[in-house]
C-alpha cells in the first residue's frame, strides 16, 4: 500500500479551508510582531490560494482553467517559501512558528499526494 494517499479530491476539499485560514489566522493570532510582513504574507497567500483553487481543474474548481499539476507545483513553492520566510524576512517567535508549521504541512501534503493521472471528467 502506497503512503501517497492524498488524492485530487481530498486535496480539493483541503484547499478552501486552508485559504480561509491563511487569510484569517494571522489576525486571530496577532501575527506581525516581529515583522509586519508576517501578517500580510499569509493574508496575500491566502487570497492567491483561494483564486488558485477557484481556477484549478478539480471537482471543486469553479472555472477549471489551470491544470491540477500546476496547482501542486504552486503549492510546493508556497510551502518552501513559508519554510524559508522566517530566516529570509527575520520572523521570530509565533511569526516564525506559524510559517514553519504551515510550510511543513504543505510540503508533507504534496509529498503524500498521489501522482497526477490523466483524468477526463
Amino acid at each position: 500500500m502506497s503512503a501517497r494517499f492524498v488524492t485530487r479530491n481530498i486535496h480539493a476539499y483541503l484547499d478552501y479551508p486552508v485559504a480561509i485560514a491563511l487569510m484569517t489566522l494571522p489576525f486571530i493570532l496577532g501575527l506581525g510582531q516581529s515583522n509586519p510582513l508576517a501578517l500580510w504574507l499569509s493574508v496575500v497567500t491566502g487570497v492567491a490560494a483561494f483564486v488558485l483553487t477557484v481556477l484549478t481543474d478539480h471537482h471543486l474548481g469553479i472555472w477549471r482553467v489551470l491544470p491540477y499539476k500546476l496547482h501542486l507545483t504552486v503549492d510546493l513553492l508556497v510551502g518552501l517559501t513559508f519554510l524559508a520566510a522566517p530566516s529570509l524576512l527575520g520572523f521570530s517567535g509565533l511569526d516564525a512558528v506559524f510559517y514553519w508549521v504551515n510550510g511543513a504541512a504543505v510540503v508533507v501534503v504534496i509529498a503524500l499526494s498521489t501522482p497526477e493521472q490523466d483524468v477526463t471528467a
